[in-house]
């Protein structure tokens, strides 16, 4: 079921296995008391591939502020892969994003998630971010970052970019943290999200991914 708000999911041709779906804005985006609120549920032995059509620009919101929310279930060995387009925190802007996530054990997400301080020119509004995700009973990941927060996080970059397996191990890299439970987390600070060296390790993981679909497919 396709429920449409802010966003429009649309439905996309996709092969055997394979459930892809748009998301498409049905109005500006972020604006000042903007409540975005994504849920996604995928139940059995099927891939959800969600494609974003185009960044999101949250703009100046003269004191005010907006939400991000993100809910994932995935249940019977469901697997989720969401490649995001860049959000960009305009100056001026106030934004809390926030991603909680449920897996049973068997299942699996692949997600990139691009957080770009600034138009061009400018030094970025306000972001908070917290990710919480469960496998099983067990928590798997839990963070919280503020890009805005000077040096600690950004340094003299402006755009972080990153990577997050759940359920599943990306290879060991220099840039990636392999968590206590089976999930990883790949990271690149760049001036510019173009910039990011991830998108060769994006590839090498959807193409994993890929290849485990169809394995569970032919069965």
């Amino acid at each position: 079921m396709l429920t449409t708000g802010l966003l429009s999911p649309r439905r996309l041709p996709a092969g055997e296995g394979v459930v892809r779906v748009a998301l498409v804005a049905a109005s500006a985006l972020l604006l000042a008391g903007d409540h975005v609120r994504i849920e996604v549920v995928v139940r059995g032995a099927v891939r959800l591939e969600i494609v974003e059509t185009a960044g999101t620009v949250a703009y100046a919101m003269r004191g005010a502020s907006s939400r991000w929310d993100v809910d994932i279930t995935l249940t019977e060995g469901a697997s989720l892969t969401w490649h995001g387009e860049p959000f960009v925190v305009s100056e001026g802007a106030d934004v809390t994003r926030s991603m909680h996530a449920r897996l049973e054990p068997g299942c699996t997400a692949m997600l990139r998630e691009s957080l770009v301080l600034g138009r061009h020119g400018e030094s970025g509004g306000s972001l908070r971010t917290t990710t919480r995700v469960w496998l099983g009973a067990e928590i798997l990941l839990a963070e919280d970052l503020c890009p805005d927060d000077g040096w600690a996080v950004l340094g003299n970059a402006r755009c972080l970019d990153t990577i997050t397996t759940l359920g599943t191990r990306l290879p060991d890299q220099p840039d990636t943290l392999q968590l206590e439970g089976p999930a990883s987390i790949a990271r690149s600070l760049t001036a510019a999200q173009h910039l990011s060296g991830l998108a060769e390790v994006w590839g090498t993981a959807l193409a994993g991914q890929e290849r485990q679909v169809g394995a569970t497919v032919r069965r």
